[in-house]
């Protein structure tokens, strides 16, 4: 056997040492539904996998009880289950909204000068999934980049991406009532927060001078998609302590409402005559 063909080989089996043999059944079994056969049993899995009947139970059993398939009927057999499709139709959202929004915030990092990016929120924090790099040079100092955290309530970005939660929700999402006061411009309680996030929310945007790291201030507006809610924001970040006149005059802040309307468009939303997002925030 020759060297190079030698370290492939063992390459191979260092890799499969890793391997973990009830995880890689258990994604076999999986694989196994198709629409020509949503519905199968343990019997013809355990015979289609090489599997034993009484392994294969115990595999499905897992599978059932974290949700990814369902039984249907008494006699055991089995279909995909709701978390199956949940982790797919999540999948697709967020290649839908990066692979949409791309050439948005391209354009307004064009049209603007400036670092641009799109950013969602999990739960209290927000992430930043897309980023359209300045070509000015000197800019290339912002340090967030894609995949980059911040908490929610301490951030212009969580305040907007938060911008359609009602009080109730705020209360659930920060059950303590006092929020940790990271810098001097956060809301310290959550009714505060309420307040900030409703203000942004009238306004349709938000202005964030030095908000969360001195001589870094944003400009940032909602992106919303066909069921109504706010899913995304985009935000052109300006390296100068505040965003001054100068910049508003020239079409800053209408520029980046204009890509947040034109990224909520390609994810089909329309604005309904019950203006949702104001119900949310019980405005109307």
């Amino acid at each position: 056997m020759s060297e190079p063909l030698r370290e492939e080989v063992a390459s191979g089996r260092s890799e499969a040492n890793y391997v973990v043999p009830g995880l890689e059944r258990g994604l076999r079994i999986l694989t196994e539904f198709s629409p020509r056969e949503p519905v199968l049993g343990a019997p013809e899995l355990s015979k289609r996998l090489d599997i034993p009947r009484t392994t294969v139970f115990r595999l499905l059993q897992t599978l059932e009880l974290l949700g990814f398939i369902e039984r249907v009927d008494k006699e055991r057999n089995y279909k995909l289950g709701i978390a199956v499709l949940r982790l797919g139709f999540e999948y697709l959202s967020s290649l839908e909204l990066t692979d949409l929004g791309l050439p948005v915030i391209e354009s307004l990092r064009d049209s603007t000068g400036f670092t641009t990016h799109i950013v969602v929120r999990d739960g209290r924090e927000v992430v930043f999934v897309a980023k359209a790099q300045s070509h000015t040079p000197g800019f290339g100092s912002i340090w967030v980049n894609v995949g980059t955290r911040l908490p929610a309530h301490a951030s212009t970005h969580g305040h907007v991406l938060m911008g359609d939660l009602s009080l109730k929700e705020l209360r659930a999402l920060y059950p303590a009532g006092q929020l940790e006061r990271l810098t001097k411009a956060a809301p310290e309680t959550v009714d505060t927060l309420f307040d900030v996030v409703r203000g942004h929310a009238l306004r349709g945007y938000a202005l964030g001078n030095s908000a969360f790291e001195q001589g870094i201030s944003v400009v940032t507006a909602p992106v919303r998609d066909h069921t109504q809610r706010v899913v995304a924001c985009i935000t052109v970040t300006v390296p100068r302590p505040e965003i001054d006149s100068t910049l508003i005059e020239s079409g800053l802040i209408d520029k980046v409402q204009s890509a947040a309307a034109e990224l909520s468009r390609r994810l089909n939303y329309r604005l309904d005559s019950g203006h949702t997002f104001l119900k949310a925030l019980g405005l109307r």
